[in-house]
């Protein structure tokens, strides 16, 4: 499992419609948003190419300017390593 953090630079304008927009892009769980409208994100998928996806995804959602993701780790899915000791 892929867990990235991104911070979301919305247009001022569009700050609440973005917020609404990521909460429904899966994988996707909004925590904090500054006073200046950056948004902080997490998003978590299965692989590389799934998290290069809804990255992709996040950056071209209508109102956002930037998407910057500014951490990644690569976990290993806990029911297989449960089902591999087994």
């Amino acid at each position: 499992m892929n867990i990235s953090s991104v911070i979301v630079i919305p247009h001022p304008d569009h700050i609440e419609p973005v917020q609404r927009l990521l909460r429904e892009v899966a994988g996707v769980e909004v925590h904090a948003v500054s006073p200046e409208g950056k948004i902080v994100v997490t998003l978590e998928a299965e692989d590389d190419r799934a998290t290069t996806d809804s990255y992709n995804l996040i950056s071209h959602l209508d109102g956002v300017l930037s998407a910057s993701m500014v951490f990644h780790q690569n976990e290993p899915d806990p029911e297989a390593l449960i089902s591999s000791e087994a």
